[in-house]
This record gives structure tokens, C-alpha cells and sequence, in this order.
């Protein structure tokens, strides 16, 4: 029998290497890991550890392994696992008006349908249910952080925590009386109490949301960017959005709605334009200048005629830009993200006549890390590195439109689809499960949207 002193050597080396790997709380395992990190890394056969809200260590499965023990695992054996998708622009509780009004202008739409249907349903409870139906649909589209500008913003808020969903969320400064707020200084009061309650939490972001320089008066778009300033939030502001609106604008200021925001020292700061498609060279080098993140709403542009974004040429001067679905009223009606990066590059493409514009790669980099940037979020979120957020999303390659698999990008912005998104994590919490969300009632939610249906119809008899 061997002397017991002779195996400590031993026991003291077994008990150095079980003290060497860490505690986490899930070990999540796939075919690859697309990173989006600085070096575009995609590991092959790659694994995520994660402890409490953050990520603690990427490689591969080996590697992952001998650093770290989790209670629990998850296995994604023919998929992929990415980083949450960044939706940069939304109106989520209009979920409820989801094509209530198609086919038309976008001032045709939203005086004659939207706004009068707002005014006599939009109420705290229209927002709650609404944000919970739009983060049903965003959550199942791989979607773990979406920007919203609307009404009753801290309802909104109070709906996205419960589902857990990241939102920036903007309260809407407007020049006529609105749901919530009748005056636009009623507004800025309320949005500074919304700034106060939320600005330390860990999923809400509160943001400042001026309509357009078309809807809101110039004392309240500085009244709005001197409260983001003073709190270092996102303020969040439709720009450029048609060609009427870049009309009217030289027509009455003798200057762009770039030029207006900037004469108005509203572009310094954590700005978000969404839409920014009527733009000329000199808007762009303002937006450059400034460093205004841009949200490209393609779905949106293209169903309300507004035109086509310069994204090729604002990516080519530096600008950060990201995607936005527009919300899900007649201007888009889907969360669908991976859909926006498809239809997106090849706008592009055909808008320049040059197939090599707006590869795969950069697209869905649009959709994670660059749209992080958009936000200013980009040392939290946008792609999967050791210290960064939970915020993850499995994708299953086990589908007629998946094989073969050549090229990771290829593959994911031209061939996936959102039905293809298995599971979610935000902040390290598990949300979705094969596909599946784990904090909403679905059958409450349908049926109140149902509700909702037959009280906006008799509302606009």
C-alpha cells in the first residue's frame, strides 16, 4: 500500500486545479460563436461562460471547459450563437395599430389615421399591453435591446422590465397636445422625472425623444437636448425623413432639418437620427462631424416611398449607423431585424448599381456592434467579449434554408430567418427557450390585443 505522504504531492495539485476553475452560472455550447468583437472572430465548436449579468469567458468548447464549471448548460449543437440583435429605432407600443392604415404618404398617414387613432385610444394600459405584445414578437426575432420613442414612457418601461428586454426608451416631446402630455413644457417635466427614476437601472436606459423639427417647436427641441445633455442620456429625433420635409424646410428656413438641428446645437451629445435619407454631402459631413449615430429604417423607407437612404455613403465617411424596424403600425408591421439587414444591403446594391456595396459581414455588423455604437452602449453591448453584457441569442443552422454553410455572414443575413432564433439571454438570464418566451403570457396578450382591435375600430366610426 502506498504511504499516504506520498500522495499529498498529488492531492495538492488535484485541489490547485479544481480551485482553478471558476464558478459560472451557464456554459452555452455551438457549432460556432460569431463574436462581432474588433478581431471578427467566429470560433468553431466555441462556448460562452456566464456569471450573473456579464459574460465571463469566450473560446472554444475545450478551452471553456478547463476554466470553468456551471450549474447549469446549454447545448446548441448544429447552430450558432451571436450577440443579441440592436434595434436602433421603434415605436413599440403600436404593436396595437399594426396595419390599421397601409398604402399611404407618411403625412397622409400619420395626420389622418395615426394621430387621430392615438388621440382617442392611447391611454398607460394601450402602452403596457402594447409594449408587451411588440417585445413578444422582438424577443422572438432575437432582438435584446430595441430604442422606442412614444407615449407613457414609464409604462413602457415597467412592461420591458417585466419581460426582460434591454430598452432605450425616449419620451416624445411634441408640439400639440398628446396622450400624456398636453404641453411640450409638461412633457420636458416629465421626462426629467422618467430620466431620474431610471437612469441607474440595469435595463432601462431613458432617452429624450423630440418628434421632428416638423412637429416640435425649436424652443422645446432645445428645451429636449439641454435635459439629455444635463443627464448624458440619448435624445432620439426623426431627421431628413422625406422629401417634403427636406422641402418645407429650405422653403421656410432656407436650410436643411440637418442644418436647422445643427444651427440649434441639437446634434452635440448621444444623438440617434432615425431614417436620415434626404441628405447631401454637406448634412452628412454635419453628421459626421457631431457624430450622430444614424438608425436606417429600410422596411419603413421603402413601404412609405421615402427613399433610400445614403448608407453606403455614410459608411464610407465614418458614420456609425444601425437598424431600426419603425415600429409595427403601416410603416413596417414587423420586428423582424434579420429581414432589415437583407432587404438593407440589397437596397444599397441595386441604389448604386455595384453588387460589392454593403457586404454580408457588414450588415449584420450593423445589427449588433455598430448599432451598440449608435447607441453609445458599445462598451456594454453589441458583441461577445469577456466583461460585456449577457445579451446572446442561439440560431439554428438546422434548417432547409441554412444548408450548406459557406459563408457564416452569407448565411445569416441572406438565407436565416427570424423563426430561426432558438433561444435569448439578456444580462445573463435566460428569456427565450427553443423558442419559447419564458417572462409573457401569450394567450393574454392575444387576446387583449384582440380587445384593443375592436375598441380602436369603433373608436374611428
Amino acid at each position: 500500500m502506498r504511504p499516504f505522504y506520498r500522495c499529498v504531492p498529488a492531492l495538492l495539485v488535484f485541489a490547485a486545479q479544481i480551485s482553478a476553475v471558476e464558478p459560472v452560472d451557464w456554459i452555452l455550447r455551438a457549432r460556432y460563436v460569431v463574436t462581432m468583437d474588433a478581431q471578427h472572430r467566429v470560433i468553431d465548436q466555441g462556448a460562452v461562460a456566464l456569471r450573473g449579468t456579464r459574460i465571463a469567458g469566450v473560446g472554444t468548447q475545450s478551452e471553456i471547459a478547463r476554466l470553468f464549471h456551471a450549474r447549469q448548460t446549454l447545448d446548441a449543437t448544429d447552430a450558432l450563437i451571436a450577440p443579441g440583435l440592436i434595434d436602433t429605432h421603434t415605436h413599440a407600443p403600436m404593436s396595437l395599430l399594426r396595419a390599421i392604415a397601409d398604402d399611404k404618404r407618411l403625412e397622409d398617414w400619420l395626420k389622418n389615421y395615426i394621430f387621430p387613432a392615438e388621440s382617442k385610444n392611447v391611454s398607460p394600459d394601450f402602452v403596457r399591453w402594447g409594449t408587451r405584445l411588440a417585445c413578444l414578437e422582438m424577443l422572438l426575432a432575437g432582438i435584446t435591446t430595441y430604442t422606442d420613442m412614444y407615449y407613457f414612457e414609464d409604462v413602457e418601461a415597467e412592461a420591458a422590465k417585466e419581460a426582460g428586454i434591454r430598452g432605450v426608451l425616449g419620451q416624445t416631446i411634441i408640439g400639440f397636445p398628446a396622450p400624456d402630455y398636453k404641453t411640450w413644457q409638461q412633457a420636458i417635466a416629465g421626462t426629467e422625472h422618467f430620466i431620474q427614476k431610471y437612469r441607474n437601472d440595469d435595463l432601462i436606459v431613458p432617452a429624450v425623444a423630440p418628434h421632428a423639427i416638423y412637429t416640435t417647436p425649436d424652443e422645446a427641441l432645445t428645451a429636449a437636448h439641454q435635459l439629455a445633455m444635463k443627464y448624458d442620456v440619448p435624445l432620439t429625433i426623426h431627421l431628413a425623413e422625406t422629401e417634403k420635409e427636406r422641402k418645407d424646410s429650405l422653403t421656410k428656413r432656407g436650410k436643411t432639418p440637418t442644418q436647422v438641428l445643427e444651427d440649434l446645437g441639437v446634434l452635440n451629445g448621444r444623438v440617434i437620427a432615425a431614417h436620415a435619407v434626404w441628405e447631401d454631402d454637406h448634412d452628412l459631413q454635419i453628421l459626421k462631424r457631431h457624430d450622430v449615430g444614424v438608425a436606417h429604417c429600410p422596411s419603413s423607407n421603402m413601404k412609405l416611398a421615402s427613399g433610400i437612404a445614403r448608407v453606403a455613403d455614410m459608411l464610407k465617411l465614418g458614420i456609425t449607423v444601425g437598424f431600426g424596424n419603425d415600429g409595427f403600425a403601416g410603416s413596417n408591421d414587423s420586428a423582424d431585424l434579420i429581414r432589415e439587414m437583407d432587404i438593407a444591403a440589397k437596397l444599397q446594391k441595386v441604389a448604386r448599381m455595384d453588387p460589392t456595396v454593403m457586404p454580408a459581414q457588414r450588415a449584420f455588423e450593423m445589427a449588433t456592434s455598430s448599432g451598440a455604437r449608435v447607441l453609445r452602449m458599445n462598451k456594454e453591448i453589441g458583441s461577445i467579449e469577456p466583461g460585456k453584457r449577457g445579451d446572446l441569442i442561439t440560431l439554428s443552422l438546422a434548417t432547409a434554408n441554412n444548408k450548406p454553410l459557406y459563408n457564416i455572414y452569407s448565411t445569416i443575413v441572406y438565407a436565416t430567418k427570424a423563426g430561426d432564433i432558438q433561444d435569448v439571454f439578456i444580462s445573463g438570464r435566460l428569456i427565450v427557450r427553443h423558442r419559447r418566451v419564458l417572462t409573457l403570457n401569450e394567450s393574454d396578450i392575444y387576446r387583449k390585443a384582440e380587445e384593443y382591435k375592436r375598441q380602436i375600430l369603433a373608436s374611428l366610426k
